[in-house]
């Protein structure tokens, strides 16, 4: 039986013949079918992927050089473009639209060998902390299906989770990939903006969005990276920095390093008591591995969760504004006597309640004598972020933290209120915010069974300190 562990084993086996790229697609077509009650796939590419496999292994029966994907199956969340297939945002505003051009991301994953499966559910447009915000249902978590799977990006990790792929690609705007990845218990990484072009991922903010990845190990996701990142004629926002080699790099020798920890982190009174021990006890063995690692002062961290739905729910407000049922999106079939009319309905029914909420929010915050209120205070906010950020990085190669203050929740639990949701993003958003690398390592398992992670962060574009670091964590 088909067992796959990690992507350079598995190319060790397809260079021995002991596997095939078209038994590897199989196992996962039939794991998909064996769990199509988790609803992590919102479609199956089935034939078209068992046809690239077999091709794949006739270029290997040729002689030809295995590229650095070559074969791997990967799931790609409902927002990444893909030409000629259906692509919704797991919206009815877009339930009937097909992908004219491909991602940059996915014409690289494809150029490197790549086999792709199929699209995966999500929260709508990409926003949501739980998976229950999709037009399509919730996604169930692998390891207890009555608990979400955490979101937006929640097909995507529960599909690794799972076994229905070997690796997935997200989004996070917000903690998108790293929280889903901490409720899953699988490895979530969110690039520095801009080193990952965003050509072909549909806009929720534009200036927080990054295509990050979800995977099983370390390794895999630093060849992910290599073949995804760098720079991007399609991306003005995109860096032209070389990319480096990151999966070499997992393999060098790491010095001691010093590591900061913001106080009002573990002191958050959101924060369930084993996360908060366990990270403590991690902070001791990171000293005791001969780590320096320091609390230090953090009295912004109440204001993060405000700053980013004021400066989200904007740019999404502006975003979304082309879905307008003329030309973009569900236009609807209710006979009407005006253009107003025509677009109220049109996005009456094409949005679903939490994406209606974050337009009215951002238009609100927009709007004539709430600008310089909200917006413009909130861009200054998010500008000391910044500076205090580059300040600990000048000091520190590191910040570890919890990625989510509690474990997996039921599916549909009711909130007291819609900030008690937004409080669940309290320690993600900070790295969109500031546009650095973080990652979600799945280290810990919480007395309730769940899986939960160590979220570390590194300065911008110091992804391969970033993984190498965190491969380290991992192995010990």
């Amino acid at each position: 039986m088909f067992c796959f562990t990690d992507i350079q084993t598995y190319h060790g086996q397809l260079k021995t013949g002991a596997t095939t790229c078209a038994q590897a697609v199989q196992f996962y077509l039939d794991q998909i079918e064996s769990q199509q009650n988790l609803n992590a796939y919102l479609e199956v590419f089935a034939d078209e992927a068992i046809e690239c496999a077999k091709a794949l292994d006739q270029e290997r029966l040729d002689g030809k050089p295995m590229g650095a994907l070559h074969g791997v199956v990967v799931g790609i969340k409902d927002v990444i473009s893909y030409k000629g297939h259906a692509l919704s945002a797991a919206s009815k505003m877009l339930e009937n639209y097909t992908a004219v051009y491909s991602a940059t991301a996915i014409e690289r994953l494809l150029t490197a060998g790549a086999i792709i499966i199929g699209r995966q559910n999500c929260d709508e447009f990409a926003m949501g902390s739980s998976n229950e915000n999709s037009a399509f249902g919730a996604v169930k978590n692998a390891a207890n299906q009555s608990l979400v799977s955490g979101g937006s990006s929640g097909g995507s990790a529960v599909a690794v989770q799972a076994n229905l792929c070997m690796v997935s690609l997200g989004s996070d705007t917000g903690g998108s990939v790293r929280q889903p990845a901490d409720f899953c218990g699988v490895v979530g990484f969110k690039p520095s903006y801009g080193r990952v072009s965003r050509y072909g991922l549909i806009a929720y903010a534009s200036s927080f969005d990054q295509i990050g990845i979800l995977s099983k190990n370390i390794s895999d996701t630093a060849i992910v990276l290599e073949v995804i990142a760098g720079a991007d004629e399609f991306d003005s926002t995109v860096s032209a920095q070389v990319v480096p080699a990151y999966s070499e790099a997992l393999h060098t020798v790491s010095a001691k390093k010093k590591i900061a920890y913001f106080k009002e982190t573990l002191s958050h009174p959101g924060l369930d008591p084993e996360i908060k021990n366990q990270i403590k006890n991690q902070i001791e063995q990171l000293r005791a591995a001969g780590h320096t690692v320091d609390a230090i002062d953090f009295d912004l961290l109440n204001y993060i969760v405000p700053t980013y739905y004021v400066l989200t729910t904007a740019e999404a407000s502006s975003n979304l504004s082309r879905y307008d049922g003329i030309r973009f999106g569900h236009r609807t079939s209710k006979n009407v006597e005006d253009l107003n009319a025509l677009n109220t309905l049109s996005r009456t029914e094409g949005f679903g309640a939490e994406v209606q909420r974050r337009i009215l929010l951002g238009t609100f915050v927009l709007s004539a004598g709430y600008f310089d209120a909200y917006f413009t205070k909130a861009q200054q906010v998010r500008q000391k972020l910044v500076d205090f950020t580059n300040q600990v990085f000048e000091q520190y190669d590191f910040i570890i933290s919890p990625t989510v203050p509690t474990t997996a929740f039921k599916i549909g639990m009711q909130h007291s209120s819609a900030s008690d949701v937004f409080l669940a993003d309290i320690y993600t958003v900070y790295a969109n915010l500031v546009g650095i690398p973080g990652i979600s390592l799945p280290l810990y398992t919480h007395s309730n069974g769940m899986p939960f992670g160590l979220q570390v962060m590194s300065a911008s574009f110091n992804e391969s300190a970033l993984l190498q670091f965190s491969n380290s964590i991992m192995k010990s």
